[in-house]
């Protein structure tokens, strides 16, 4: 029998699959565009700040969005020699506390600190302060709220997945991916 939260799971571990199919063309989008700028620099003496500002705006959506996806996959990296020597259950425990010790305030504190911030710019529609730059910086400012409530999402998703029954659902969302291509 199914666990009763394992919709939930599913739901929250296919957002953050999602999310991480996003960054997958926002890092395609940031080839273009890198390979655009270079072009049009060297080949034709053209330089375009908007241009320039795009591939800025495509970075920083592509680690602000891709964070949660990459935790979600175990893609982050880590440097620790203790942890690799640890039991799964030591392992899950320390996953759980620094979840829930560290992800989870540091992630809060940065929704609560950046508020204001982030407003501001939606209340002027900051934009560029270079000519020919793109009007908006608003827009690049809120992943700075985005990215601590998208972690929050997948820290919800890691934590009701360490409930005694649950299934990880990630396997069946990589083979739904194959059969949409």
């Amino acid at each position: 029998m199914a666990h009763p939260l394992q919709p939930v799971v599913n739901a929250l571990s296919a957002f953050t699959h999602q999310s991480g199919v996003i960054s997958r063309w926002l890092a395609v989008f940031m080839v273009i565009a890198t390979s655009l700028v270079v072009a049009l620099r060297y080949l034709f003496d053209y330089s375009s700040i908007g241009l320039q500002e795009t591939v800025m705006y495509l970075h920083a959506s592509l680690f602000m969005l891709g964070a949660a996806y990459t935790w979600q996959q175990n893609g982050h990296v880590r440097v620790d020699i203790f942890y690799q020597k640890f039991s799964p259950l030591k392992q899950r425990t320390v996953d759980v506390a620094g979840t829930l010790l560290l992800l989870i305030p540091t992630c809060l504190f940065l929704l609560w600190s950046s508020w204001e911030y982030v407003n501001t710019a939606w209340a002027i529609g900051e934009k560029s302060q270079e000519a020919g730059g793109l009007p908006f910086v608003y827009l690049l400012k809120t992943l700075i709220l985005l990215m601590p409530i998208m972690m929050l999402v997948q820290a919800l998703n890691f934590l009701l997945q360490q409930l005694p029954g649950m299934t990880n659902p990630v396997a069946i969302e990589e083979s739904t991916e194959a059969d949409h291509g």
